[in-house]
């Protein structure tokens, strides 16, 4: 195995989860946004914005590219424009690494790194945790909800893929349980955000609510979603179900600064 690999990278199996503690409160915020004038849009969420530690984006529709073609046709053909919003928000020299994304319930753990190939994707996983800065992790959603978890304490991050059946597998929290584990993580000071995605009457379930959920029930006092359907606004988003496959993707971006400030 490359050495890089094996050293930034290990899987770690579902476990049931256990409540880390009861929570004391719940932050919710609705959706103020902070959205990009640039050609290839994206947007950024207040609650990350004031965690100095870290930076991030949600890259939004790409007007005038024609997405639809299968999931690997559709990436390189998005791929200029999500390197240049990587630019616009200062991860362009920083390794990209994302996740095979199988609607699973596996977590990679980026817990050491040096200079190497620029990312990679790492295979049978969901999410992404570490505690290294100048990484960027990355997550492709279309519906289903990237879910950004920043520890400001630790430091440490995550960035999961949870849909609805990874939802249903407890992707989320087994992320969160990871974090505890590998870094110490206290679910308390974490910072969790839910990104936009496709949310009733387009879809049966309500599975961001349930994301909310399970992260009140390890602790997690700190919770913001965008309350934002992504089926309902196909000027600004894709939507898989909505537009019945044939459809592009959103890509969710996060990192711990080099240092500990922007």
């Amino acid at each position: 195995m490359d050495p890089v690999v094996a050293a930034c990278l290990c899987f770690e199996a579902a476990k049931a989860p256990r409540p880390h503690r009861a929570p004391s409160a719940d932050l919710i915020s609705g959706p103020q946004i902070r959205i990009s004038t640039m050609r290839s849009p994206f947007e950024q969420f207040p609650a990350l914005n004031a965690i100095k530690i870290c930076r991030h984006f949600f890259a939004q529709r790409i007007p005038g590219i024609d997405v639809s073609h299968e999931k690997t046709e559709v990436l390189k053909r998005l791929d200029a424009a999500h390197r240049e919003i990587r630019g616009a928000t200062g991860f362009s020299d920083w390794p990209l690494f994302t996740a095979e994304q199988i609607h699973g319930n596996e977590i990679a753990v980026i817990d050491s790194y040096s200079r190497g190939p620029m990312g990679r994707e790492f295979p049978r996983c969901d999410g992404i945790i570490s505690n290294q800065r100048g990484v960027a992790l990355g997550i492709y959603v279309a519906d289903c909800c990237a879910v950004y978890i920043v520890d400001p304490n630790t430091p440490a991050i995550g960035l999961v893929h949870s849909g609805r059946k990874g939802t249903e597998l407890g992707v989320v929290t087994n992320a969160i349980s990871q974090m505890v584990e590998r870094f110490g993580s206290d679910p308390a000071n974490m910072v969790v955000q839910l990104s936009p995605c496709i949310r009733p009457p387009h879809y049966e379930l309500d599975f961001a609510a349930e994301i909310i959920r399970q992260c009140r029930a390890l602790g997690v006092e700190h919770i913001h979603d965008s309350f934002t359907c992504t089926a309902c606004d196909l000027d600004r988003y894709y939507s898989y179900r909505a537009e019945k496959g044939k459809t592009g993707r959103m890509l969710a971006v996060l990192g711990l600064n080099a240092t500990g400030g922007n």
